[in-house]
């Protein structure tokens, strides 16, 4: 039988970033498809069928494809420099919990699928989710297809590359075969850091998307030109970043207002020169969507304030939105019955696949404990013990909801 651990171990050099510590996995990569190509030699050797989506995403069925198909899994690209269990945790889960059921002699009564979701993080092209939500139609395919990474090479090129039709990208009637999809994830935050438990069922997702705001000013001589002559977007952009964190700490703690400010560019970048340019990407989350629509206007706001200060023009830009999503509360309850009704239940404030598929199915998350609950960041971690109790309730939920009894992992 498969252990999580082991498949964990099997992969953790690969992609590793000396430069930021932790993993650089961005989708269509290097290091990305290599883990595909881990991911598919493990899932053929349970003797699942694997095969490539339209938008890039990976499907390994047992059983023949059809409706009232069960799915889950998660993804494997990461942030730059992120940690080791964001994504790969959930989908090594999924592998090892199909490998239980094979071994005690499991038959799901419908098929079930183990899905890897391509460039959930949106670290290469900066629109997160993207795999699934081309999937469910959620976005048009001709406006994310010229998305550039930081390289200028575009998606629809990175695609072809990897030998995915950039023209068949689009809605894909494949995920009309899931009446479910269920992704363990490790715990992005501490809710179980101080309990005894080493899984939760989610119960929700904040409102949050990504926002381009870009400054546009004079580019000049650093020496040359005077203090009171300038108009620099850099000022611009560093103000907006302090009025950005101060305007969602300001918000109503039961709104869950959050600004961030993690990737900034300045054009042209030299030490001697005034930028002419400087784009800063805020992050910004809520408890739900008018209470982000009030945030994001507010961080507007602030920027035209400041733009014109300044002597700058700016426009923002969203680049991505997800609504806030509540978990369907009749599978909620059917999983924490198939683990244990003691199981806890937690929000969070990541976004992640199975908040996109919510929209079109019943879907669920399990969170395996993070004793730090440091996320996205090198130090992210969850014990050995915990992520094999992940796999242990991956596998009674999935026995459950393919229609036999659980067998303990």
């Amino acid at each position: 039988m498969l252990d999580v651990v082991d498949l964990l171990a099997e992969i953790s050099d690969i992609g590793r970033d000396a430069a930021r510590g932790g993993y650089s996995r961005r989708v269509f990569e290097s290091p990305e498809r290599e883990l595909r190509a881990w991911f598919t030699r493990h899932a053929e050797a349970l003797e699942l069928d694997v095969s490539t989506d339209r938008n890039g995403n990976l499907w390994a069925w047992w059983g023949e494809p059809r409706p009232g198909a069960v799915g889950t899994g998660s993804h494997l690209d990461s942030v730059p420099g992120g940690g080791a269990y964001d994504g790969p945790l959930g989908v090594a889960s999924a592998l090892a919990a199909v490998s239980w059921l094979r071994e005690t002699g499991h038959r799901p009564a419908v098929p079930l699928a183990v899905v890897v979701f391509a460039e959930e993080e949106g670290a290469r092209f900066g629109s997160a989710c993207l795999g699934s939500r081309l999937s469910v139609g959620a976005v048009d395919p001709v406006s994310v297809l010229g998305l550039l990474d930081d390289r200028g090479v575009a998606l629809a090129d990175a695609a072809a590359e990897a030998g995915i039709d950039p023209t068949g990208m689009g809605a894909d009637p494949t995920v009309n075969e899931l009446s479910s999809f269920v992704e363990l994830h490790v715990e992005q935050g501490v809710g179980l850091a101080d309990t005894p438990h080493a899984v939760a069922v989610a119960t929700g997702i904040l409102a949050h998307g990504r926002w381009r705001i870009r400054f546009t000013g004079e580019g000049n001589h650093a020496g040359a030109t005077r203090m009171e002559d300038r108009r620099d977007p850099v000022v611009a952009a560093a103000r907006l970043v302090l009025d950005a964190r101060d305007l969602a700490a300001a918000g109503d703690a039961e709104r869950s207002t959050r600004a961030t400010v993690g990737r900034v560019e300045f054009i042209p970048g030299g030490t001697n020169v005034i930028a002419s340019t400087a784009t800063v990407w805020a992050d910004c989350r809520a408890e739900d969507d008018d209470a982000l629509a009030d945030l994001v206007r507010a961080v507007s706001i602030a920027a035209d304030a400041i733009a014109s200060v300044e002597g700058c023009t700016v426009e923002v830009t969203a680049e991505s939105v997800s609504p806030a999503v509540v978990f369907d509360s009749g599978l909620r309850e059917r999983i924490a019955r198939a683990i244990g009704d003691d199981v806890p239940a937690l929000s969070t404030g990541a976004g992640h696949d199975a908040g996109v598929l919510a929209a079109r199915i019943p879907t669920a998350m399990l969170f395996v404990r993070n004793p730090n609950g440091v996320s996205h960041a090198p130090s992210e971690s969850a014990s050995d013990e915990d992520c094999r109790a992940g796999v242990d309730a991956l596998t009674r939920v999935l026995a459950d909801l393919t229609g036999a009894e659980a067998a303990s992992a």
